[in-house]
């Protein structure tokens, strides 16, 4: 390929590494390069692939969390000599990567495979709520990190209740909820801050049946994940990594 944005943004952009003015850069420099088109195809046709494959074993969150305490002893044991400690840091850190990757590139044993149905909103729609919550005074209706202070508040206001946690333990603090509407319909929006990020979960009521978390998807720089979980429907969309945002969705279908 001799377009040098083939080498420079087209695996950022396909990993969701880009900022959203960078990944709005590049789809228009794909309007007109045939160059970094052809080799975006050959790159999703090879993810595809190995999304249908069952090359490994999901790892479950039980053990991120063993690696992360193994890793808080080590690092922080005045008794260790210093140098150990960060070889032993260095091998938990590529378990932990391997472990993240098996997480949200691979299926789990047993997923379903079959046809299922797509949710009931666009991926345009959802990203334009999402961006939409960004600007000042639109992210929560409520602010509270308190889950039993946020439940309640949906009561009244939509014709179901939403599942309501926080995973600050985790990682994920929850910071409030709000109400929005997707394809026409009303819907609670759990929202989440990763370090200096938010993550918007819409949640809505379904008949369809129970499906694994779904392949990421990628939009103007901002990711989504989607699953249906005992009778709700979850869209969960953020710039977080996709490793950040698989593990949120995790936590939630737990």
């Amino acid at each position: 390929m001799s377009c040098d944005f083939t080498h420079t943004a087209l695996h950022g952009y396909l990993d969701g590494e880009l900022d959203a003015s960078g990944s709005a850069e590049f789809e228009r420099h794909l309007e007109g390069c045939r160059d970094c088109s052809k080799a975006l195809e050959v790159e999703e046709s090879l993810r595809s692939a190995l999304l249908r494959s069952s090359l490994c074993e999901s790892a479950p969150i039980s053990l991120r969390k063993k690696i992360r305490a193994e890793l808080d002893a080590a690092t922080s044991s005045p008794a260790r000599p210093r140098i150990a400690a960060w070889r032993w840091a260095a091998v938990a850190a590529s378990i932990l990567v391997v472990a993240t990757i098996s997480w949200y590139v691979w299926p789990r044993p047993g997923s379903v495979t079959r046809s299922v149905a797509p949710p009931p909103f666009t991926a345009a729609e959802l990203i334009d709520a999402h961006i939409r919550s960004l600007q000042p005074g639109h992210l929560t209706d409520v602010a509270s990190t308190d889950q039993h202070t946020v439940k309640p508040w949906f009561d009244g206001k939509l014709d179901f209740a939403p599942p309501v946690k926080d995973f600050a333990d985790d990682g994920f603090s929850l910071i409030g909820g709000r109400l929005d509407v997707l394809g026409g319909r009303n819907v609670a929006v759990l929202v989440y801050a990763r370090r200096k990020h938010f993550i918007n979960v819409f949640v809505l009521p379904t008949k369809e049946p129970d499906t694994p978390i779904h392949p990421p998807g990628l939009r103007q720089g901002y990711q989504w994940l989607h699953w249906r979980h005992q009778g709700m429907e979850y869209c969960a969309v953020s710039d977080v990594s996709v490793a950040d945002l698989h593990e949120l969705a995790q936590l939630i279908y737990q």
